[in-house]
């Protein structure tokens, strides 16, 4: 159900299910991790009214919630460097991701996931610093399905536009199959990496 990537490493699918509601990935060689991104395979979204908390846990420190995920927020990307304190998350998240992983010389660090409420989470993400809590919040007006349909369209039209000759696309003209291929993979990559933010852009 998730995928994490830190900076420079390769892809983990390595989730362990811990218990229905908790997963987490392993982090080796912690210390040298600056960003990390956990992002939806997209093969299972989240129950209705459902995501998932995402906490960062350092041996010998504790956990630090960093945001979440939803079907609306499908990826993050967090900083990790410079940015742990020693703010613990609930005791349910403490218990079930730090089993067997409480030894302080430790270099491998977890990623947990909580399937929780979205109200749930939502609270605690409004005991996040304000910055933090700017970047986990989804942009405005694209909760709305119809928006972001249109700005999805909008996003289409001007890639497809770029290609064509005179003042843009017209009714009559032909635009290849090829080209709208490229725009989806481009199109779901910048989804995964980031959400649906820079649709914001689309004017």
């Amino acid at each position: 159900m998730f995928g994490c990537c830190v900076a420079g490493r390769l892809l983990q699918t390595n989730l362990q299910q811990i218990d229905e509601t908790h997963a987490a990935f392993e982090l080796p060689n912690a210390a040298s991790i600056n960003h990390v991104c956990v992002f939806l395979l997209g093969t299972v979204p989240f129950p209705d009214g459902y995501g998932a908390s995402v906490h960062f846990f350092w041996p010998g420190r504790g956990f630090q919630l960093l945001g979440m995920l939803s079907n609306e927020k499908p990826s993050a990307i967090f900083r990790l460097r410079g940015s742990f304190s020693a703010q613990n998350t609930s005791s349910a998240a403490h218990s079930a991701f730090s089993s067997g992983t409480n030894t302080p010389t430790d270099v491998t660090a977890i990623l947990g996931l909580a399937i929780e409420p979205l109200p749930t989470i939502a609270a605690q993400i409004a005991q996040l610093p304000s910055a933090v809590q700017k970047s986990q919040q989804q942009p405005q007006g694209l909760g709305d399905p119809t928006v972001l349909a249109e700005k999805v369209v909008k996003h289409l039209f001007n890639y497809v536009s770029g290609f064509v000759g005179g003042s843009g696309v017209t009714p009559d003209s032909a635009v290849p199959m090829g080209m709208i291929a490229r725009w989806y993979e481009s199109f779901v990559g910048k989804v995964r990496a980031g959400g649906v933010g820079f649709l914001e852009n689309v004017e």
